[in-house]
């Protein structure tokens, strides 16, 4: 009776043996990567430390605040934010919340056609059009500020916050219509094609089709606004007095002959701090996205 020899079975090759199995090979972490994980953290918490460092002294008592070398141990108090509040910060929040409002509002209502103009539909001599915005901000505030308190002073609308909103609104309009353009230069061509071919006309096509796929952007927009009108010191250092004076005033009030009350300056100061952080938080998503737009295609 013949046998039959089977071949013997090939040699498999690396490749083939490694094939069917699943290699788990997790990247070896590099020191370099490491190092600069550490640099990282070492420079957030060095642009941080004077936040919290301004946070915590605003806990405290002046002795405390004023001792040499720094307390790090004391018992937390809320007697400066109670001084802030009695020493009449209510009526600068208040100011500083209608001509930043205010003037936000205004310049998105006229940022937006303003910037689809010279974006989707260009006017004639656009590029001379953008230089003219963004050479208002050339011109220092300083060399301004005399012929603008003489104009003021003779309409009669010196210590006015309205005459801060109209300022605040010529101020970031030419920013927020760059920006605006920027955005609206992002959205396909083949939209506003689109909407064409379903009869949309101008206005709807502006509020219905390209608002919201901007929304972001005019979010970024918005909020830098809002952080520069907020911010804004010179204008209503001197042209305004106990009537409209905004939160940087208060905040420069609290600084008296009588001594520097580190306490009370830093419980202003976070008081002072506060919307505009709060603001950037809630919209950051928005702010993110916004200022993003177009990075990636």
């Amino acid at each position: 009776m013949a046998t039959q020899t089977q071949p013997a079975p090939a040699e498999r090759t690396p490749a083939a043996r490694t094939s069917g199995q699943r290699i788990n090979r997790k990247p070896k972490p590099r020191a370099g990567a490491s190092l600069l994980t550490v640099f990282t953290w070492i420079i957030a918490i060095g642009f941080f430390s004077p936040v919290l460092w301004m946070v915590l002294t605003s806990f405290k008592q002046e002795s405390a605040a004023a001792s040499n070398p720094p307390s790090f141990f004391f018992t937390p108090t809320l007697d400066q934010y109670r001084a802030v509040l009695d020493a009449g910060a209510g009526t600068y929040f208040l100011n500083s919340v209608i001509a930043t409002g205010v003037s936000t509002l205004l310049v998105v209502v006229l940022a937006v056609p303003a910037s689809y103009a010279l974006s989707i539909r260009p006017v004639k001599r656009t590029q001379d059009v953008l230089f003219f915005f963004i050479s208002t901000k050339m011109l220092p505030v300083v060399a301004v500020i005399m012929p603008i308190y003489v104009i003021a002073g003779q309409l009669k609308v010196l210590d006015n916050v309205w005459t801060l909103v109209v300022l605040y609104t010529s101020m970031n309009l030419p920013i927020a219509v760059w920006m605006m353009r920027s955005f609206f230069q992002e959205v396909p061509s083949e939209v506003l094609e689109a909407a064409q071919m379903d009869g949309a006309g101008l206005l709807k096509t502006l509020w219905r089709v390209l608002m919201p796929m901007v929304a972001p952007g005019l979010a970024a927009t918005a909020l830098i606004c809002v952080i520069f009108a907020w911010n804004e010191f010179f204008f209503a250092l001197n042209l305004t007095a106990a009537k409209s004076a905004t939160v940087p005033v208060f905040l420069v009030s609290q600084m008296t002959s009588e001594g520097l009350y580190l306490a009370q300056l830093s419980a202003a100061s976070v008081l002072a701090s506060l919307p505009v952080v709060l603001a950037g938080w809630v919209a950051q998503k928005q702010l993110v996205r916004g200022l993003s737009m177009g990075a990636v295609k």
